[in-house]
């Protein structure tokens, strides 16, 4: 498979590979991150090949791309912007202006939750809620396993677990020492068929590989899960995860002088579970975020090709015929 990926890739990146007129210096962001990383190569294929962009890839993460769109005005496009992680320096980008969000580039967001496997959702339906949960501690193996120290879901699980009252109901709150023993908890419970119940998020790897439902924890309540994010709270408070929302952005420059650049950057998105399903492809592949990319392209033709206008159509007509 990774052969006939490369060699793929090879063949529309030719010399002579039909271009579209030059559309001039475009800079994206490279995320650190997975699901980015494969925006951002998709994305860079679509601007290079269709629309005959020069583009630059700028290493970043949110904080760093929040600071330098204040300070210099680039990149032109930040393709996985988490609203939530942006603070208020983004805020004040957005209010004043600055920047433009185009479009969900993840829908619903980043997705979290506490979660069992479908199988067992399927065996006892009355796990589909946190009372049923909680009235049937042994069904879920009597455990719930939490984020690591450290990580800001953590913060989240510790007052929610409180605040339902876990412990008491007879599940111990099981707090993982890394990522890696936490997905490696559901690949050992999927394995087995047994039972699992804990935090996670998608999209992810994880998500895309093994079909979870996600346990209904009550009305999302904004602000009490703003309060619940801070540490040992005296009142904890309950409220589902309301989703955190992800978007494509660009500069108001940018959509200024390339309206048509902005349009198909409008029109590049993904569902969470979309995005979870590739990154299960890449890492089942032992795949780099750039054949992930090339996979989807090779495989979502007709869905891609509704992103582009006429000219990057024709311009890839190659690929699309």
């Amino acid at each position: 498979m990774k052969y006939k990926i490369a060699a793929t890739a090879c063949a529309i990146v030719l010399p002579g590979f039909a271009m579209a007129s030059d559309c001039g210096e475009v800079s994206i962001t490279d995320m650190n991150w997975a699901s980015s990383a494969i925006v951002t190569e998709i994305s860079t294929f679509l601007l290079t090949h269709g629309y005959g962009c020069d583009v630059t890839r700028v290493p970043s993460d949110t904080v760093p791309a929040v600071t330098s769109l204040s300070e210099n005005g680039e990149p032109d496009i930040v393709t996985e912007m988490w609203t939530n992680g942006g603070g208020e320096a983004y805020k004040k980008l957005v209010e004043q202006g600055r920047v433009k969000e185009l479009t969900a580039v993840l829908e619903p967001g980043g997705v979290e939750g506490w979660w069992i496997p479908t199988y067992l959702a399927d065996a006892h339906p009355e796990l589909k809620t946190i009372e049923g949960v909680l009235a049937n501690p042994e069904l879920v193996g009597g455990r719930f396993n939490n984020c690591p120290e450290g990580w800001g879901c953590r913060i989240l699980n510790d007052n929610l677990t409180r605040a339902l009252g876990v412990e008491e109901s007879g599940i111990e709150v099981f707090d993982h020492g890394s990522g890696e023993t936490l997905a490696a908890s559901i690949a050992a419970a999927y394995d087995a068929q047994e039972p699992w119940f804990g935090y996670y998020w998608a999209p992810t790897k994880v998500m895309g590989k093994y079909n979870m439902t996600k346990v209904e924890l009550g009305p999302v309540d904004p602000e009490a899960h703003h309060r619940n994010q801070t540490k040992d709270r005296d009142a904890p408070e309950i409220s589902d995860f309301p989703p955190s929302p992800v978007w494509t952005v660009v500069t108001n420059e940018f959509e200024a002088e390339h309206p048509e650049l902005a349009a198909l950057m409008s029109n590049v998105k993904f569902t969470a579970d979309e995005m979870s399903t590739i990154l299960a492809w890449q890492d089942e592949n032992n795949a780099s975020a750039e054949e992930a990319a090339v996979n989807f392209l090779i495989n979502n033709k007709s869905v891609w090709a509704d992103w582009l206008n006429d000219d990057a159509k024709s311009n890839l007509a190659q690929i699309l015929n």
